[in-house]
């Protein structure tokens, strides 16, 4: 038969939409054409592939060869088809069966050698493929029932196994093409990769470290309860750092859905590892970072530091050192949850739903307020430095507290702080009262559903009419003071707001105080 047909995987975003593969021989001068809008790394794959096949004792047909990727406007890019063009021409030309392939997708870039080299996005591949297993369609793929046919995946060695995660995937891991074709011709089988749970202890920094600091430990675990984002202000070395890098510590443990979303996205950057399943993302890129690298984007659009941080933390340390242009790219995603990246080509849209913890110095000089009084900026240069970062920014953070420098007895006695195993069932059982009442987090509630489940009584709503008035608080500002004092109920154990619990969340607006 001159003509195979066989199935793989493009990646655009999050999604990975399938390709399907057409090989076709024909009689003619010797070529080698692939068409279907293919980017450099796939035109490459010629010479790959022709070297592959030569080098494992295949014949390379000296025929006219044609491969179609289709759908043909949709751009094809790295080295993942190799192995389904690979096996496309050996089809085509007879060597190995045509009959099975139509159970299978392959992906996988191959060496001179024939052997199979890892690729970036199995995860997010594997996730689209059972998603469209699951879903009805109407066309000639079509089998029992209107459901598509559930094919099993052929992947390289060292990406199967982040593939295996996905549940009731069926994964075939290969160290090379000769293993593929074995398999395919019924002569020796590959060994299923079983999808199960990968098991191990997921260690964070302890909050015990940190000396002092009662306010801003407290701050932090309401943070953790809510999902709220939070700004810190205070001298160097007051434990500003310490505190966030332990902050995902005291977070709620991931359940499959939020494990399975934060994997496949750094899968798309090809830098997944499996000891880190269910961890928390902690992404604290520095200063210097620029739009592309924080937000994404590209020819080829990648997923950035607030995408790699989905469904965990994002640290930016020195905020007012930043580019003012990069934090400002910060306020959409912070609303909606998402980033959608657009191109000339093309559009991706990538999931961004992180917590925001920030952490700047008070001044210049970074020692206003400190008991040493060694700070000699005027007003002009702290107005000048705190301006450095907008109010729609200022107002979009939740939480602003102030972390002071400690004196020379709380930094030389011996103390002994609450762990985070302690704070973080507080956050666990506050995060189910949540869940049970709106099914979401506090952070994510809309203006109707903040009056259905932020009620407070009248002595509450004067506290609030006071702080909008003296702090001169935006309809933002006032929505998000409900639902940090939401989240302190919730801490709390009570079913209503009541007026601490807003004069506690008035605290974590002063602009002038934290920031």
């Amino acid at each position: 038969m001159s003509l195979a047909v066989l199935y793989s995987r493009a990646l655009n975003g999050m999604d990975a939409p399938e390709v399907v593969v057409e090989v076709h021989l024909a009689n003619g001068l010797p070529s080698f054409t692939i068409v279907g809008l293919p980017e450099a790394e796939v035109k490459e794959s010629k010479d790959r592939v022709r070297a592959a096949l030569q080098t494992a004792q295949f014949e390379f047909p000296a025929r006219r060869i044609t491969v179609n990727l289709a759908p043909a406007d949709l751009p094809k890019e790295s080295g993942r088809y190799d192995l389904p063009i690979a096996l496309g021409i050996l089809a085509a030309s007879g060597q190995i069966p045509t009959e099975p392939l139509s159970r299978y997708e392959f992906a996988g870039e191959l060496a001179l050698t024939g052997e199979l080299r890892p690729i970036r996005g199995a995860l997010a591949m594997t996730s689209s493929m059972m998603r469209d297993a699951n879903v009805p369609q109407n066309n000639s793929q079509v089998q029992n029932g209107g459901m598509p046919q559930k094919r099993a995946f052929i992947l390289p060695q060292n990406s199967a196994a982040e593939a295996a995660l996905v549940k009731e995937a069926i994964i075939y891991p290969a160290n090379s093409l000769l293993e593929v074709c074995a398999h395919l011709s019924g002569h020796t089988a590959l060994t299923q990769l079983e999808s199960a749970d990968f098991v191990h202890e997921v260690n964070y920094p302890d909050f015990s470290d940190v000396k002092a600091q009662s306010m801003a430990k407290r701050a932090l675990e309401i943070a953790a309860a809510g999902g709220h984002s939070v700004i810190m202000s205070g001298p160097p070395g007051t434990g500003k750092s310490m505190l966030a890098s332990r902050f995902v510590g005291i977070l709620p443990e991931m359940i499959e859905s939020e494990a399975l979303d934060s994997a496949a996205i750094q899968s798309l950057n090809g830098n997944y590892k499996l000891e880190n399943w269910k961890r928390r993302p902690y992404r604290a890129p520095h200063h210097t970072a620029s739009a592309v690298a924080l937000v994404g984007g590209g020819g080829i659009p990648r997923p950035g530091e607030i995408s790699l941080a989905h469904h965990g933390v994002l640290f930016l340390d020195e905020l007012p050192e930043f580019d003012r242009k990069v934090l400002e790219v910060l306020r959409e995603p912070l609303e909606s949850g998402r980033i959608t990246i657009s191109r000339a080509a093309r559009q991706a849209d990538f999931p961004a739903n992180f917590q925001l913890i920030a952490a700047m110095n008070p001044c210049p000089c970074g020692y206003l307020g400190h008991h040493n009084n060694k700070c000699r900026c005027t007003p002009d240069q702290v107005s000048r430095y705190k301006a450095k970062i907008s109010g729609p920014l200022l107002d979009r953070i939740d939480i602003h507290i102030e972390v002071p420098a400690l004196s020379e007895d709380e930094l030389t006695k011996a103390s002994v702080s609450e762990h985070s195993q302690s704070i973080r069932l507080r956050v666990e059982s506050a995060r189910e009262k949540q869940l049970d009442r709106q099914a979401k987090p506090n952070n994510l509630l809309g203006t109707k559903e903040i009056e259905q489940y932020c009620v407070t009584d009248e002595a509450g709503m004067q506290l609030l009419k006071q702080a909008i008035s003296r702090l001169s608080l935006s309809a933002r500002a006032y929505h998000r003071i409900l639902k940090v004092a939401r989240t302190i109920a919730d801490l709390a154990g009570d079913d209503e707001i009541k007026p601490v619990h807003i004069a506690e969340a008035v605290q974590y607006r002063k602009y002038d105080k934290a920031v």
